[in-house]
């Protein structure tokens, strides 16, 4: 489904349920896709739950680019998505917004704004890795400032490092680093536990 944004045209690929418990929204990385094998364990594990799966493009990976757009081109065009996906059928059953590193935190920012009742974050890019120069500031706010019950499934040996957990967080440590491919059925197993408790 291609979707206008105000930035751009954006495309979610939707799977439908025949009568879904919810509809979960992932995001994709800043650098890759929505076939990320996270992704793909996160959406296989909402579907063995009953639910409704989009996975969503961002408008500037489907015009052909891979440097993200600003932050607030991000969040605009996916309140525009969740509102478009949020019509009809799929407008009654409750919404988890997520995704993978940065589109983990496109979902965090923008919880309020597009309803959700919970948010999914995989491999959450707490704090980038220091190079050289000053380090760069911790998003932990961005996480602390989600107003609904949030899962953050994180590699052990993310270097982006561990979240803590907070009064509406869980975080469920897996092996594996910020691809968090090393252990599928940890990541499918925590997803499934949240959607049904959500």
């Amino acid at each position: 489904m291609d979707i206008e944004t105000p930035h751009g045209l954006a495309r979610a690929h939707v799977r439908r349920r025949p009568k879904p418990r919810g509809l979960l929204v992932l995001g994709h990385g800043a650098g890759g896709g929505i076939g990320a094998p996270d992704l793909a364990a996160a959406a296989r594990a909402a579907e063995d739950e009953s639910w409704a799966v989009a996975l969503v493009e961002q408008p500037y990976r489907v015009a052909g680019r891979r440097s993200p757009a600003p932050a607030a081109q991000l969040d605009a065009a996916w309140i525009a998505v969740v509102t478009r996906l949020r019509r009809g059928a799929l407008a009654r059953v409750p919404l988890v917004a997520g995704g993978r590193s940065s589109g983990a935190r496109v979902a965090c920012r923008t919880a309020f704004e597009t309803g959700a009742a919970g948010v999914l974050c995989l491999a959450f890019p707490l704090q980038p890795p220091r190079r050289s120069g000053p380090a760069a500031a911790s998003r932990l706010p961005e996480l602390d400032g989600v107003p609904v019950r949030t899962l953050v499934v994180q590699g052990e040996s993310d270097p982006f490092g561990m979240p803590p957990p907070g009064a509406h967080r869980t975080v469920v440590r897996v092996r594996g680093d910020h691809s968090l491919r090393s252990d599928a059925p940890a990541l499918v197993a925590a997803v499934r536990d949240f959607l049904s408790s959500v």
